[in-house]
């Protein structure tokens, strides 16, 4: 890192990036995950990059730049070290980071040009952060406030794409006052739906918390896991035996229209123990196989693409977004979700579609730091 200057002034020419990542979700490990796949590909001799992290406990802290140590190891993926140094982000239009040192006298990073938040879940992926930076004018990449709010929280985003008309899976929210005081119609509601149906935490991602539910005396175990995660629970009719395929969204270039990469797919392997594609099977065990190109009819891989791009427009995205379908059978389609932050290792579905359709992981990167930074802060 270089030797620290006067507030916003920048030591060399090289654009400053603040890579934010961990966090307090859930999800903290898989965003230490992201986070290292992303420095490694921001060019040393383009990119000055500040790796910040957030500790499960909400403390936000300077990283280590000691890639190697946000892997997974013996089967246990890595945390933020809440032992560093503290840090604070001041919000002013200079948008400049703040190091406590042990005596309490600030000094100061220099400007930022743009933060790069890897933060997957609630606390970071759902506007929070996203709000923050809008108050201190920093721009960043991806999703604004409302966007990524919606993408966050299924009741709404169901809500976003109906209004759209993109078809979706029959479904029910089950709101934490309906579950403690009236258990019983949430059941019978869940039963209209038919079983098998798939119990998640409203706000959640990367598959904790989820449950296939196969009959009515599974039902209140799962929604009380899924309440682990989230008080507010989304219950969806299973698409059993149906394709899963995956689509990257990216915003347009110079203010053009969002493009749409070639289909993935996700299959489990014949031998799998997972009954569907859960965190086990995503970052655990391997075994889940994604293709990338999907094996599709130009057909499906056309309306699906163009179905991406109108979800990625429908809740105001903006950067990226990974847009998630269930293929029924025949020419039948539904829109699963859309998740505005999706994971973004080199071996996760956005970056090896992106890389089907022609654009690596480093060009990938470098294209969402250059959208950021073109986009302006405030209301647009």
């Amino acid at each position: 890192m270089p030797p620290f200057g006067p507030p916003g002034e920048l030591i060399d020419s090289r654009t400053r990036i603040a890579v934010v990542f961990g966090g307090r979700s859930s999800e903290h490990g898989v965003s230490c995950l992201t986070a290292a796949d992303v420095i490694a590909a921001l060019d040393p001799l383009r990119y000055d990059v500040i790796p910040i992290g957030i500790a499960p406990d909400g403390r936000w802290v300077l990283e280590s730049s000691d890639l190697d140590r946000f892997r997974i190891t013996e089967g246990q993926l890595p945390q933020v070290d809440a032992s560093g140094t503290g840090i604070a982000l001041r919000a002013s239009a200079a948008g400049e980071l703040v190091v406590n040192e042990p005596d309490d006298v600030p000094r100061t990073l220099g400007q930022v040009d743009v933060v790069f938040p890897v933060l997957h879940g609630p606390w970071g992926e759902d506007g929070t952060l996203q709000g923050l930076l809008e108050m201190a004018d920093v721009r960043y990449v991806g999703a604004g406030v409302l966007a990524s709010a919606i993408g966050m929280d299924k009741e709404f985003m169901k809500t976003a794409l109906t209004a759209a008309g993109l078809p979706q899976l029959p479904y029910a929210v089950v709101r934490p006052r309906e579950w403690e005081h009236d258990a019983a119609t949430v059941r019978e509601t869940v039963t209209a739906l038919g079983y098998p149906v798939f119990v998640k935490p409203a706000r959640g991602g990367s598959s904790l918390g989820i449950s296939r539910v196969d009959s009515a005396d599974q039902l209140d175990d799962a929604i009380d896991l899924a309440r682990e995660y989230d008080p507010k629970v989304v219950v969806e009719a299973g698409a059993i035996g149906a394709r899963e395929l995956e689509c990257g969204v990216l915003e347009g270039v110079g203010g053009g229209a969002p493009e749409s990469s070639v289909l993935g797919e996700i299959r489990l392997v014949d031998d799998s123990p997972h009954l569907f594609y859960d965190f086990e099977a995503k970052y655990v065990d391997g075994s889940a196989v994604l293709d990338a190109p999907a094996h599709v009819s130009d057909e499906v891989s056309e309306r699906l693409r163009g179905w991406a791009v109108t979800a990625f427009e429908a809740i105001g995205a903006e950067g990226l977004a990974r847009v998630d379908f269930f293929l029924l059978g025949g020419d039948t389609m539904v829109v699963n979700e859309i998740n505005t932050m999706p994971g973004f290792t080199p071996t996760s579905m956005f970056p090896r579609v992106w890389a089907a359709t022609g654009l690596d992981y480093a060009a990938l990167v470098d294209r969402l730091v250059t959208a950021a930074l073109e986009r302006r802060t405030g209301l647009r």
